[in-house]
């Protein structure tokens, strides 16, 4: 999800540069949500490929690929562009589409064999950060000069979805959510923090997205007098990201996209460098911790102290 977040603003940049231009976005299903919320986006293309992967020989899933590959070739494009520059994940799908497959070139791509696909590839430094990185390709393929201006992601959350039993203008959400145990951040840190948004007027809204991290989230919310919701999809977690005063979350996709519309956010690093994912958006962000550099909790809680003082 932090990937699709990311390639948001080079298509702000297309569109800024290029009047008229028409955009299909391929992305993964489970995300589609998000490039849906760009106005530059005529047509979201939702494939499942994480979902076909586990029976790709069964006549169902054939069944899907053969109708996503229809629907992939209804229009010929002048330029398919790959932002991820993975083989299986990316090449793979961006070589059905009817058009000039484009990306990065073999020493800047994440997986070299991709290059090799390419009509043709650009050099893009792979030390800068993953927004910087997808809107200099784009500029590299389409012609156009970047502005200076800081990254536009191009979205406004969606209205509606679930709403906390408060006021919901005045709730802040916690993300203890991770894809592998390394990136946890302990309970009893959230529980202090959750406890600091409610003594500053806010209410924690806890989120999860497995039996595990629900049962997590009861016990964060139980703990600092905070809120737990049903399980949310990306579209309703999307509306109460754009209602958040305050954003805390682990390196996960949600924490880039409340960042990505605005809201204060604070990322916890804790087994991952955020030099070159770290945090990106128009309102104040900041990103702590890093590979092995688990971010103290009295770390945590001073940046949220300066959040609190300039919101």
């Amino acid at each position: 999800m932090g990937d699709v977040v990311h390639a948001l603003p080079a298509v702000s940049d297309i569109v800024r540069n290029h009047p008229g231009v028409v955009i299909d976005w391929m992305v993964e299903a489970p995300f589609a949500a998000i490039p849906s919320l760009h106005p530059g986006v005529r047509r979201v293309l939702p494939m499942a490929w994480r979902k076909w992967r586990k029976s790709l020989w069964t006549r169902p899933t054939q069944a899907a690929i053969a109708a996503f590959r229809a629907e992939l070739r209804r229009d010929d494009y002048d330029l398919v562009l790959d932002l991820q520059g993975l083989l299986l994940k990316s090449v793979l799908w961006g070589l059905q589409a009817r058009g000039p497959l484009v990306g990065y070139d073999r020493d800047s791509v994440r997986e070299p064999l991709a290059a090799l696909c390419y009509r043709r590839g650009a050099a893009v430094s792979r030390q800068l950060h993953a927004v910087d990185r997808n809107r200099r390709l784009a500029s590299a393929h389409l012609g156009h000069v970047l502005s200076q201006a800081p990254p536009d992601f191009g979205i406004l959350p969606p209205q509606g979805g679930w709403q906390a039993s408060v006021n919901p203008e005045q709730i802040a959400v916690l993300i203890p959510c991770a894809s592998r145990p390394e990136k946890l951040w302990p309970e009893e840190d959230w529980a202090a923090v959750g406890q600091r948004l409610r003594t500053a007027g806010l209410t924690p809204v806890v989120l999860w997205g497995s039996p595990e991290e629900g049962q997590r989230a009861q016990r964060i919310a139980a703990a600092s007098g905070g809120q737990v919701p049903p399980l949310l999809s990306v579209g309703e977690t999307a509306a109460v990201l754009g209602r958040a005063r305050q954003i805390v979350g682990l390196d996960t996709g949600f924490t880039h996209l409340g960042a990505a519309f605005g809201r204060p956010a604070i990322g916890i690093y804790c087994d991952h460098e955020p030099g070159l994912a770290g945090l990106t958006g128009p309102g104040h962000v900041a990103s702590l911790g890093g590979k092995g550099q688990v971010p103290t909790r009295a770390a945590v809680l001073a940046q949220l102290e300066f959040h609190l003082r300039v919101r």
